[in-house]
């Protein structure tokens, strides 16, 4: 019998890949399109030279904050490591007189152990609570009148020899907390300094001629206003001249008599200023360096302690503390070796020459030089004495 043909439709096979093809195409598309987005979004715009100088300037002041921070912590810890020198030194020598107590009292305990006795000195230098025996009064009444002065002085040398090493214990956790700031002081120097160059470097030859002039501009107004104060300078001293003069006639006219206002102390400041003044200006040229007090480079305060040093006058070593030495002094009434003051944190520092100039080390990269004291905001002025 012939087999029978079958009447089964064939299976249709179901394809799944479609809707995955189909996402597939819309991700594609949406990444092209961010991508064009992103090739047309405008890049950051670039910051004009007025803004690289006022940054750069910026970061020149916040590195002479950090220096001045680095600066006091020197100091500080300069101080400390000696404090906690003499203070060990102090602990040893102690310690040794303590050992003579403790060998006094041990010749003591041998001799009465020779002789089969157990004095009241064994008693206490072998007690677990030395304090305990002694609230005992009747035992301390045996004691000859040796060994009581050998356990009193024991107790003494005991009580000064715990004392100091506390204080020594303490002073090194100080030092110690000093030094960490000491170098954090110091890394903020380099991160804004690295900051600045980084900067600087970016610009194109064009940027930098850009920037240089402007530069030129900021020290031209600086020196027209220094000129400014040179001229009000010279007429009040003009005016100051002539009332003298003028009161000098009168007290010839008169008796005879009159008796000079100078002092010989007057004449001695005047020549300490001159001094200072001059030690400065033999440092023209020589470059700034942080942290530095001379003799081959310096920072600003290090500059302005140096000078005044030069006269006999010691004045601190930084910038927040050489403010609050010596008569406060108003810009127009400033005279050769007062300090001038700059910026509202009174991070830096100059000496004035006269005729609105000043010397001082301005900062990295540049040398001790004179300058109007009008390139940066003064903050105010000082007259060590």
């Amino acid at each position: 019998m012939p087999a029978l043909a079958s009447h089964r439709k064939p299976r249709t096979r179901v394809r799944t890949t479609t809707p995955a093809v189909g996402l597939t195409t819309a991700a594609l598309a949406s990444v092209t399109l961010l991508s064009a987005q992103s090739a047309t979004a405008a890049p950051a715009p670039k910051p004009s030279i007025e803004d690289v100088q006022k940054k750069v300037d910026d970061l020149y002041r916040q590195a002479g904050t950090a220096t001045q921070q680095y600066n006091r912590a020197k100091e500080a810890s300069t101080t400390q490591r000696a404090k906690v020198d003499a203070l060990l030194e102090d602990v040893a020598e102690r310690a040794d007189k303590l050992n003579d107590a403790r060998r006094t009292l041990g010749a003591y305990a041998a001799a009465q152990y020779r002789t089969g006795s157990i004095a009241p000195s064994t008693t206490f230098f072998l007690a677990d609570d030395p304090q305990s025996y002694f609230d005992q009064s009747q035992l301390m009444s045996r004691m000859t009148g040796q060994q009581q002065k050998a356990v009193t002085d024991f107790r003494t040398q005991q009580a000064k020899a715990s004392q100091k090493r506390a204080e020594a214990v303490q002073s090194l956790e100080t030092l110690t907390s000093t030094q960490t700031t000491l170098r954090t002081s110091k890394q903020n120097v380099q991160e804004k300094l690295g900051e600045a160059r980084a900067m600087l470097s970016k610009l194109t030859a064009e940027e930098k001629a850009r920037l240089a002039a402007l530069e030129r501009k900021k020290e031209a107004e600086a020196k027209r206003k220094a000129q400014e104060l040179a001229r009000q300078q010279a007429a009040a001293q003009s005016e100051a001249d002539r009332k003298a003069a003028e009161a000098a006639k009168e007290t010839e006219s008169g008796s005879g008599t009159g008796t000079g206002t100078g002092t010989g102390s007057d004449s001695s400041a005047t020549t300490k200023a001159e001094t200072a003044l001059a030690f400065a200006a033999a440092q023209i040229g020589k470059p700034y360096v942080w942290g530095a007090t001379g003799p081959s480079s310096y920072d600003c305060s290090g500059l302005t302690q140096a000078a005044w040093k030069a006269a006999g006058v010691g004045i601190p070593r930084t910038t927040w503390d050489q403010v609050k030495t010596g008569t406060r002094i108003a810009t127009a009434d400033l005279q050769p070796g007062d300090l001038v003051f700059f910026y509202d944190d009174i991070s830096h520092v100059g000496i004035y020459k006269g005729d609105g100039m000043m010397i001082h080390a301005p900062k990295p990269g540049a040398n001790v030089r004179e300058e109007s004291i009008y390139y940066m905001p003064i903050y105010g002025s000082v007259r060590p004495s």
